[in-house]
């Protein structure tokens, strides 16, 4: 385990866009590819997408959720191609008036983002 706690004077340097000034809570949350897949060693994952398609789905999600929960704006990224094991594949940042919605709004993203959107990944070297 580890943790670590920093109290500092002022305000915190933001590391998200200032196009979410408005919104009381902005929330992050990075995919990291890990160094066991179904418990074997891997260096990699490799993902595919059927890009038209996803660029779509995930468009039309994030506008479904933004109504849906009453959030301000959501941005999205996800890789194609290798991404070795430590490195970033996915970041999503939902930023909301409120953080219970930003909140709800990015744990129901992940999930069906999951199960609708055509983005796949195999593991390799």
């Amino acid at each position: 385990m580890s943790v670590r706690v920093e109290i500092v004077e002022g305000p915190l340097v933001s590391i998200v866009s200032p196009r979410f000034e408005n919104a009381g809570a902005v929330v992050m949350f990075e995919g990291v590819v890990r160094g066991l897949e179904n418990g074997s060693a891997i260096e990699a994952l490799f993902y595919e997408a059927y890009r038209p398609m996803a660029d779509r789905q995930l468009e039309r999600l994030a506008q479904d959720l933004c109504r849906q929960h009453a959030v301000l704006a959501i941005d999205v990224m996800h890789s194609v191609g290798r991404v070795a094991v430590g490195e970033i594949s996915f970041r999503l940042i939902v930023a909301s008036a409120h953080r219970k919605a930003a909140l709800a709004a990015m744990d129901e993203f992940i999930d069906r983002m999951k199960q609708d959107v055509p983005i796949w990944k195999r593991t390799g070297a």
